[in-house]
């Protein structure tokens, strides 16, 4: 009788254990989940995880034992990245004057509004010359917003660069003054007057491992190469250049994708991440998509002037942040990737992202472990298994064996 029961108590724990690693068999790797205590946390996830992750964390899932059953959390991966929101501002030109000073065009609001940011837009396209900005309330005390501020156009067979938009601390008047400082008559075609707030996300710095540069004569370029410590998400780069004089370079940044061997040594396929101007005009920090990246190539085009003085760079991401909710906190919980045969989920919670508590507490993702339940195997073709082959040519041979007698008999 006891062995009966034992027997049976064996098959049952057979049984749970297939049913959890029908779940997650099809994932390498696992984190385990520490501190779950309530139905929602937030957890950050780790550098070292980025390695072995699929693009796009497709194959994430997390999964919990809660005795017998095995649950699978829903969840959001959310990247903290800043939220630019613009909104435009109804102005109406009153009218356009010259004077000592320059050329002026005077806008009204129907009513005070707050702003920061006016876009530029004239019919030339090749000037360089100096604005300032007037606030006023009645349209005869003026009150000075920016002064000497310069604006910029350059179109040639080279360059197709634009420096128009008027940023400053937010104003608050009913009218505004632009004054442009030209020796001919700038022809304004438009001005977009706006108001845009930043909500800050979370940033954390990333380390590179080298910084290496070349000025290539022939080409008129320089490379600088940059190998990271690890693949981490980035999002943000601020180069250090500098010159005797103004400047303004096209110039791209790319990521390695991968690497592949010639006789030349070990070389990179690579995927733009950012184009646009680096500029004496502007601040050198450009912001771009949150991608993984292990490695860089910032190329800046020289042209026929000297090459700028690069001292070094600044590397940002933002993080990337699960929320999920656990519906049975006092289960056992770990974090599943490495399945590239996987579909990104979809749970419902994320048509109900606005009902989601907003101070959450975070938990912990441990160190990587292989999973245990992991067994995917790989079928061989049947005709590479010598075994089959030497059944295949037996059958062959007693086929012919079995033909020849019957016509010998005949």
């Amino acid at each position: 009788m006891m062995l009966k029961l034992k027997i049976k108590l064996f098959i049952l724990l057979l049984a749970c254990a297939a049913t959890v690693n029908a779940q997650t068999n099809a994932y390498k790797f696992k984190r385990s989940i520490k501190g779950v205590q309530s139905v929602w946390h937030k957890m950050i996830l780790p550098d070292e995880l980025y390695k072995k992750a699929s693009a796009g964390f497709d194959d994430f899932r997390i999964f919990g034992i809660n005795g017998k059953d095995t649950v699978e959390v829903p969840y959001l991966l959310k990247q903290r990245a800043d939220q630019v929101i613009t909104h435009d501002v109804a102005f109406k030109q009153l009218n356009q004057s010259s004077g000592a000073d320059g050329y002026y065009y005077t806008f009204q609001s129907p009513g005070n509004n707050t702003i920061n940011q006016i876009n530029l837009a004239f019919k030339q396209e090749n000037f360089d010359w100096k604005a300032k900005l007037e606030g006023s309330n009645d349209n005869k005390t003026w009150f000075s917003i920016l002064s000497d501020y310069r604006i910029l156009s350059i179109r040639n067979n080279a360059t197709d660069y634009q420096f128009t938009k008027l940023n400053f601390p937010d104003a608050k008047y009913q009218y505004f003054r632009i004054a442009v400082k030209s020796a001919v008559q700038p022809d304004l075609l438009e001005a977009k007057i706006s108001k845009t707030d930043t909500i800050k996300g979370t940033y954390l710095d990333v380390k590179y491992q080298s910084f290496n540069l070349k000025n290539d004569v022939p080409a008129k370029e320089t490379v600088i190469d940059v190998v990271l410590t690890n693949p981490v998400p980035l999002s943000y780069l601020k180069l250090n250049a500098q010159s005797d004089f103004d400047f303004y370079r096209p110039f791209k940044i790319e990521y390695a994708t991968d690497s592949f061997k010639t006789d030349k040594g070990l070389q990179y396929n690579y995927v733009n991440l950012y184009e646009g101007t680096i500029s004496s005009l502007e601040k050198p920090e450009f912001n771009f998509a949150n991608t993984i990246v292990s490695r860089l190539k910032i190329t800046i085009q020289n042209n026929d002037n000297k090459p700028l003085r690069l001292s070094g760079l600044a590397l940002k991401g933002n993080i990337y942040e699960i929320i999920a909710r656990f519906d049975q906190p006092n289960g056992e919980y770990a974090l599943y990737y490495g399945n590239e045969k996987t579909t990104a989920p979809v749970y419902e919670i994320e048509k109900f992202e606005s009902k989601i508590p907003t101070d959450l507490t975070s938990v912990n993702i441990g160190a990587e472990q292989k999973n245990p339940a992991y067994n995917i195997k790989i079928e061989k073709p049947l005709f590479e298994n010598k075994a089959w082959l030497w059944v295949l040519m037996a059958v062959i041979i007693a086929l012919l064996g079995w033909f020849s007698f019957k016509m010998l008999r005949n």
